[in-house]
């Protein structure tokens, strides 16, 4: 049975993740050599951005300091999807590896802020992290087409067969 928590709590994990998400995403976009791949990777940092500052406004913890500030706060190098990152760019593997990393990424977010949005009594947290999954599982259609563009796949049935468990 997972853990229950608090509204701020729950704000407090989502802020987190949304942080490393975008960082990910910048630090991905940055390598990207595929332009389009590029500008995908940009604006899925753009809206995780968006995503944080919905939970920001919602926090009353004082941790992160102002909103803008933390944004531009120095990356958690230690967070195991961009250390996975780092590695796939020190071993030039580019935006395919930063896309399935990707992938993973958003998956885990799913489920994550599923079950947050279960915990959470507060109508409107809880519409938070209902509608950031509805986004995220955009975010995962999104990558898993660009993903099929970058690796030269011609239909769906051929995310199946590579991409998807």
């Amino acid at each position: 049975m997972g853990k229950e928590y608090s509204v701020q709590e729950a704000l407090k994990l989502a802020i987190k993740a949304e942080k490393d998400s975008m960082d990910f995403y910048a630090r991905a976009a940055s390598i990207a050599k595929n332009e389009r791949a590029k500008k995908v990777l940009e604006m899925l940092a753009s809206e995780e951005a968006g995503h944080l500052k919905h939970f920001f406004d919602h926090y009353k913890g004082t941790d992160f300091g102002d909103l803008k500030s933390f944004i531009s706060s120095p990356v958690d190098t230690k967070n195991p999807t961009y250390m996975k990152l780092e590695k796939a760019i020190s071993e030039d593997m580019g935006e395919q590896k930063a896309l399935e990393l990707a992938l993973q990424e958003e998956k885990e977010c799913i489920g994550q802020y599923t079950q947050l949005a279960a915990g959470v009594v507060d109508p409107m947290v809880k519409a938070i992290f209902e509608r950031v999954v509805k986004e995220t599982e955009g975010h995962y259609a999104l990558i898993e087409a660009e993903y099929a563009h970058i690796m030269g796949m011609v239909s769906d049935s051929d995310v199946d067969t590579f991409v998807r468990e």
